[in-house]
Formats: C-alpha cells, structure tokens, sequence
C-alpha cells in the first residue's frame, strides 16, 4: 500500500494534489491542492461530497450557486501563521474561485449529506491553540471542527516548528468504539520552509499490517487509512500540515498508542 503522493509540479491544470491519486484511494477522505496564477479562474461541482475551501495563500473570490465571497484571503504564505479564510460548500454545488494574486486553495472533502447551506469561515472565528511541551510543542487552527456545522468533513491546521514532532505521542482513530475511540480516515498534506527539505511520518498499526516510514518533501501528501501516523520535522525546517478527517460518525476520539502512554503521566 503506497501512503505517500508526490506534488505534481507540471500539470497543466495546475492541481497539484489529489489524494484520488493514491493506489488506494481513502473511502471517506478527498484532498486536493490547486494552485492559481493571478486572474486564473477554477470552476468545479462538488458532486457528492461537501467540501471545505482553504485559501491557503493568496486572494481569491469564490462563489457558489447561491453566494459569493469577495476578495477573501489575507496571508501569501502559510508559514504567516494566521488563521485562513474558507469556504464551506455544501454537495452537489457548482463553485467557482477567481484569482486576484498568486493564489493556492486547499479542497477538502468529505461525503455530504444536504444537511447545510454555503458559509465564509472568517480567521476570526477560527479557534488557535498550542499543544504539547517541549520538543512535542504545535500550533493548531481548528478550521471546521466537530462543534461546526458539517455533514461529515473535519478540517484543521497545524504547525510544528523544526525539531518538533507533531500528533505524538502516537494516536489512532480506526476503531468504531464510541465513546472511546472514533473511525476516522485521515490525508496530510505537508509543506516545508525552507521548501528545500523533508519531514519524517510514520504510519503503523497494533498487528503491523501496515508499518510504512516516509520521508516526505514540501507539496507532499500522506494518506492514514488506519493506525497510529507521528510526524517529525527535522530541525531547520518548519512544518506545516493541513488535516482533513471523515468517517462514519463526525466525532474524534483517539487511542494512544500503549508503549507511548507514559508520556502523558
């Protein structure tokens, strides 16, 4: 099972990214990157699943069927560390986004179920916070977590400075145990500053049915079906990750992995 998807740097439509890519493409989790050059203008369907637009740099107009979105996005590289702007669409909507400068967008999907209309996320509303100690310090941005409306999509950034590891101690969401733990598919798409390096991420589960160790390069991405997935980023590059979760049930609960308990005692 190949976890890692390479960028794809030269394709003429400028997506960069789409976790449909993998040999074994998630059920529940969709991921693309897009990059646009200023003046671009993509337009899509979202067919059945509902999406979360991230404007990862840049300002873009994104509109739906029903609503637009004007000149939104404030940061030109993700590295600012300030909360993005998105846009949630709900599924089977035709959305279009209009560049206004060198831009690049996040497409995060999930199975959508009719259930909520389009909406700005605003970085504003977007809940920071700082996890961990020491070298298992990261700064997250829940940019549509469980307590937002959404049918079955969560989405959420995180950045992990060099030397840093990040979702450690080693946790897992594959198991449908409520309230103990969640199934939960997972992609992370990576990037690096400087872009000239590589982060380390290993994906593993109990039985070791999966065990893979990746050495990952900016614009990559890493798809978690299952079992545990720790990130490092080795010192002098920092890391960047945009996460988007689904599954059955929206709700994240995860197990650490047991060898790794006594680091939260």
């Amino acid at each position: 099972m190949e976890l890692l998807i390479s960028p794809r740097l030269a394709t003429s439509d400028q997506e960069t990214i789409d976790t449909a890519w993998a040999s074994d493409p998630l059920e529940y989790v969709r991921f693309r990157h897009r990059r646009l050059a200023d003046g671009d203008v993509f337009e899509d369907n979202s067919q059945g699943l509902e999406l979360c637009l991230v404007v990862l740099s840049g300002i873009v107009t994104i509109s739906s069927d029903d609503c637009r979105y004007e000149r939104i996005g404030e940061r030109m590289s993700v590295f600012e560390q300030v909360a993005p702007y998105a846009v949630y669409i709900p599924d089977h909507r035709n959305f279009r986004v209009e560049a206004h400068t060198d831009a690049e967008i996040g497409i995060c999907g999930a199975p959508g179920h009719g259930n909520h209309q389009p909406r700005l996320i605003e970085p504003q509303h977007i809940k920071q916070s700082t996890r961990g100690e020491g070298a298992n310090v990261r700064h997250v941005h829940d940019i549509l977590p469980e307590t937002e409306p959404a049918d079955s999509l969560l989405v959420v950034e995180v950045y992990t400075p060099a030397g840093n590891w990040s979702s450690y101690p080693p946790h897992k969401h594959d198991t449908d145990d409520l309230p103990n733990e969640s199934f939960l598919e997972e992609s992370y798409y990576h990037r690096l500053n400087p872009s000239r390096g590589f982060g380390l991420q290993r994906v593993y589960t109990d039985d070791r049915s999966i065990d893979e160790s990746m050495a990952f390069g900016d614009g990559s991405c890493v798809v978690v079906p299952k079992g545990y997935h720790p990130v490092g980023a080795p010192y002098g590059h920092d890391l960047y990750y945009l996460n988007v979760m689904a599954g059955p049930k929206r709700v994240w609960k995860f197990r650490t992995d047991p060898d790794f308990e006594w680091l939260l005692k």
